[in-house]
């Protein structure tokens, strides 16, 4: 298949167009002007998401697109209007990108989500996708708007969406909380985490992307959303211990009560940064796996030891899904110049 990939340069845009690469497909790669596109990928540039955004060029001869392009969540967001900027990226954006690939003939698009569109912290159990939607933030809010801006252009035209929404996603080069935690471990601080009882989903990105991988190959993924994960979910001290052992280095830890880590916690003015490090946050990928058949090619274990190691996670051996009737006939428009 000829694949589009938005967001192409980014952490997880850069894995994701190795691995489809590798399985055999036509990877064209989003580029914002200036920028280079990975290797073995044809470039597409465009200006910026939006609303207005032209996406013709680049959608031509397409079968299918993998959306990773975003206005990402932030700690300390300096827009005069955060929610209608990331609706104005996330939501209107996505909404031009799935009427333009509709009327181009693409036949289906994948839209990376997220697990904030149902919330910071799991009821006592891994979310489903049966959960009713209860985003925490401005960016949850608008990756829920973009989820039902897909499902209406989907009821109008007939492009198949896919949905995924991971949970935190690590791998060599990651940001966010995860390299706060990693440089934690680095510089041997001694933390009060030792009994951290709570349960956390996390996803390497070498699982995250051989999941979007079969997602756009696979027919029975049309329509459907999903929740992806490594398999095996951890305390924050059990996470700190395995990068500690990972590294070579001595986990310090030390005992307090939760309790009063949230109330200290709550008294800074940090209750946020309590929610992530000391409540549960889990997701249940039972659905991709029965319904597509998928596992993840590395364990909680091997993405951990690559992620310190700096190593790129090794393209996915996996061979793409039979594709279907549909798929095939999709594939050949594109090899013949649709």
């Amino acid at each position: 298949m000829r694949i589009l990939v938005t967001g192409a340069n980014g952490f997880v845009g850069r894995a994701l167009c190795a691995v489809l690469a590798e399985r055999g497909h036509l990877v064209v790669a989003v580029v914002r002007p200036g920028r280079a596109a990975p290797t073995r990928t044809e470039a597409a540039v465009v200006g910026d998401l939006d609303g207005d955004t032209d996406w013709s060029k680049a959608l031509h001869g397409v079968d299918a697109v993998v959306h990773l392009a975003a206005r990402v969540h932030v700690m300390r967001d300096e827009a005069d209007d955060p929610l209608a900027e990331f609706r104005r990226v996330n939501v209107a954006g996505t909404r031009r990108l799935a009427e333009q690939a509709a009327a181009a003939g693409v036949r289906r698009l994948v839209f990376v989500s997220s697990v904030k569109v149902n919330g910071d912290n799991s009821p006592g159990r891994p979310f489903t996708d049966a959960d009713p939607p209860t985003p925490p933030d401005a960016y949850g809010l608008s990756k829920h708007e973009a989820e039902m801006a897909l499902a209406a252009v989907a009821a109008a035209t007939g492009l198949e969406t896919v949905v995924v929404r991971p949970p935190l996603v690590y791998g060599p080069g990651a940001a966010g909380n995860f390299r706060v935690l990693l440089d934690a471990v680095r510089r041997g601080l001694p933390l009060p985490l030792a009994t951290v009882r709570n349960r956390r989903s996390l996803v390497f990105v070498g699982n995250l992307v051989d999941a979007l991988a079969l997602c756009a190959e696979h027919p029975a993924a049309a329509g459907r959303t999903f929740f992806v994960r490594d398999g095996e979910d951890v305390s924050t001290a059990q996470l700190f211990r395995l990068l500690a052992r990972a590294l070579g280095r001595p986990a310090r830890l030390w005992p307090l009560p939760p309790a009063l880590l949230r109330a200290a916690a709550t008294l800074l003015g940090r209750t946020a940064a309590a929610d992530r490090v000391l409540g549960s946050l889990q997701v249940d990928d039972g659905a991709l796996r029965l319904s597509l058949g998928w596992r993840p090619p590395f364990t909680l274990a091997e993405g951990l030891a690559l992620t310190v190691s700096g190593q790129p996670a090794p393209d996915s051996p996996r061979p793409p899904a039979t594709p279907s009737p549909a798929t095939s006939s999709a594939t050949h428009r594109s090899s013949s110049g649709r």
